[in-house]
């Protein structure tokens, strides 16, 4: 095991505990490896409002089932999270919860594991009614298994009366599992209200051709978002600032409009809690023509961050919907690496959300791919034509009108069925 002392920049704790200790538990990992799973769970640990103020690498081979770590370990942890005066330590795995008992018992501090603190992050941001019923069935779900360990001191104050009586702790524990399931369930009826509410602005918008923007979380899909309906969504240079799926529609002149919709980030060991609450929301994206996974060019894990979003696109069952991968960020990545990357993968595109480079290039491959191919062509009209000069002013974006010996030469950007359309009703195409 080993440790070291950080920076602590950061925001303080909201409650007051005091500093906090980052720790990660690398099973099988190499170093470079655990170094990056420990960036990522430090700013998650930033993003649910802690100070980290020191990182302990402990490589395992397999998890101790009791404290998950070994109790000799977990000691030593302790003594230098004191030493450091965290107030929490925080672990880069999902412990059950006799394992987060004995951990917190034998470091003497608060322990949260991998999965309640990607819930209490979610809980923070969630801002519609739906999210936050999501996420409170999340979080209820989550506390449900853990209620034994905040009642074990009123169980040993009053111990179990003759003839086996239960103690007042446990009785309140029965009580909170009754309260909390019922809750539950109430949620779950709840959602199912408004995924019909759902399904009916779904069938409103079916006839639209629909693009989801989907990928790792902060890797700049809400910017990107932004950069191409202007829609003011929510950015921040946070994990998970974005939870509610927010639709805009596109308008690409004659050509029509798309539905872009922007979704929520996925995340290396997404709590299953969630995946199950949030599964609806996920699952818009399954209803997509077309997914737009970003990925952040620049991000050292970028690899990594690929193949987990993929992995969960395959978990919710949406993995053959049509995809286009747009690196974004490529103002921050080395002009060595997008030219290579360019080359390795000739049919992704390259954006970057914040300066608008590539943007332009990339609404034009949505409407390409999802309203159709478009094209410059000249026509001359026949004389006295004028609903043809409309048709063309309504199907397709005249670019110029010319009026020759009587006729109207007219140049304009539409697809092949427009042009068919035109020369079927007496249009002459001009061969250059």
């Amino acid at each position: 095991m080993s440790i070291t002392d950080e920076p602590s920049d950061g925001p303080v704790v909201p409650d007051g505990r005091g500093a906090d200790l980052v720790a990660i538990a690398g099973l099988g990992l190499r170093q470079a490896e655990a170094e990056a799973h420990l960036e990522e769970l430090a700013a998650l640990a930033d993003t649910a409002g802690f100070e980290p103020v020191g990182r302990a690498v402990i490589t395992l081979r397999r998890p101790h089932p009791a404290t998950f770590i070994g109790r000799g370990q977990a000691e030593d942890l302790g003594v230098l999270a004191r030493a450091l005066e965290a107030g929490v330590i925080v672990v880069d795995e999902d412990l059950t919860p006799a394992q987060a008992r004995n951990l917190e018992k034998a470091t003497g501090l608060a322990v949260v594991d991998r999965a309640g603190l990607i819930i209490e992050i979610f809980a923070r941001h969630a801002r519609s009614r739906e999210a936050r019923t999501q996420v409170e069935m999340a979080r209820l779900e989550y506390l449900l298994p853990r209620l034994a360990g905040m009642w074990t001191h009123l169980s040993r104050q009053v111990a179990g009366g003759p003839g086996g009586t239960k103690g007042e702790g446990e009785k309140q524990i029965e009580l909170d599992r009754r309260i909390i399931r019922r809750r539950i369930d109430r949620l779950r009826r709840e959602l199912r209200r408004l995924d019909r509410g759902r399904d009916v602005r779904r069938r409103a918008r079916d006839r639209i051709p629909k693009v989801a923007l989907v990928g790792y979380t902060n890797v700049g899909k809400s910017s990107l978002f932004n950069a191409i309906v202007d829609a003011g969504v929510r950015t921040e240079n946070r994990l998970f600032a974005t939870l509610d799926p927010v639709v805009r529609r596109v308008e690409l002149g004659p050509r029509g409009a798309l539905l872009v919709k922007d979704t929520v980030g996925f995340i290396r060991k997404l709590p299953h809690h969630l995946v199950a609450s949030f599964r609806s929301t996920f699952e818009e994206a399954g209803e997509a023509d077309l997914l737009l996974h970003v990925v952040d060019l620049g991000h050292p894990a970028a690899q990594d961050q690929l193949e987990t979003a993929e992995r969960v696109l395959e978990e919710m069952r949406i993995g053959d919907v049509p995809r286009l991968t747009v690196y974004n960020k490529i103002d921050l990545a080395a002009p060595a690496l997008v030219a290579r990357r360019r080359e390795l993968e000739p049919e992704a595109l390259f954006v970057s959300a914040r300066t608008g480079e590539g943007v332009a290039e990339l609404v034009d491959v949505l409407g390409d791919r999802l309203l159709g191919r478009q094209f410059v062509e000249t026509f001359v009209l026949p004389r006295r034509s004028p609903e043809l000069l409309a048709l063309a002013h309504r199907r397709g974006e005249v670019t110029r009108t010319e009026q020759r010996d009587g006729l109207v030469e007219v140049t304009l950007r539409g697809s092949l069925q427009v042009f068919r359309e035109l020369e079927a009703r007496g249009a002459e195409r001009v061969v250059p």
